[in-house]
């Protein structure tokens, strides 16, 4: 579905992403973790046509999208939730998801605010409530539904559990979970390893820029020096074990 090969960018003459590749199939969620400033965000900004590339090219679906406009990236199947969040704070729940659902120009606008209400149970009974009223953690929900309500083919998250309580950190699980039982691909930022090895189906580590390692959750498992050097954790014991 997204193919990322061998891709550069610059910020002046900070080289940021050097030579960048990777594959998101269509049903899996695939994470990209590494340490902070390894340039994960970029990548996702590199996606969605915020940054330009010095180097290399994105797919999407066998179609190059490097160097389109954002608007003309999403309009694709593309959406991204940044780490900011960015919801409206002076429209209510229900109107900061109906805003998203009819900027698509598809039918069923209504169906399709309900369903990303669905996703997220803790925001069914505010939809009324405003945005800016909202806890940190029911404020991603919220950019996350909002996302969904466009119903996109790929789903970038960056981020999404920082600096939320274990129990948003669940919400938020189930909801990517959920989306993904929809069709959603998913692509995830995270920095929450036991998170996203509880969600993910393809790992990506990158590091200084570079993929430094690309697996499964098994075989991340066994890589225990790269979840050391490149992760900063110890040794993550097995889900379920």
């Amino acid at each position: 579905m997204l193919v990322l090969n061998d891709v550069h960018v610059h910020y002046g003459s900070a080289h940021v992403l050097n030579g960048v590749g990777l594959e998101v199939r269509a049903g899996q969620i695939a994470c990209l973790v590494g340490r902070n400033g390894a340039g994960k965000s970029t990548t996702l900004k590199a996606i969605m046509g915020i940054v330009p590339l010095s180097g290399g090219s994105i797919l999407f679906r066998g179609d190059r999208i490097d160097g389109r406009a954002p608007h003309l990236i999403a309009a694709r199947g593309l959406a991204w939730v940044p780490e900011d969040r960015r919801v409206f704070g002076s429209l209510s729940v229900e109107e900061n998801i109906r805003v998203a659902a009819q900027a698509t120009h598809r039918s069923n606008s209504g169906r399709r605010v309900q369903e990303a209400l669905e996703s997220f149970p803790d925001l069914l009974p505010r939809g009324r409530s405003l945005a800016k009223n909202l806890s940190g953690g029911q404020q991603q929900m919220l950019a996350i539904a909002r996302a969904l309500a466009c119903q996109p083919e790929l789903l970038m998250l960056d981020e999404p559990t920082e600096g939320l309580a274990p129990s948003m950190v669940n919400a938020i699980r189930g909801g990517i979970l959920a989306s993904r039982d929809r069709g959603v691909s998913i692509l995830l930022v995270e920095q929450n390893l036991r998170l996203a090895l509880s969600v993910g189906d393809v790992f990506f580590v990158l590091s200084r820029g570079t993929v430094v390692f690309r697996g499964s959750r098994d075989e991340l498992h066994a890589t225990s020096e790269i979840i050391g050097e490149h992760l900063g954790v110890g040794r993550i014991k097995k889900l379920g074990a």
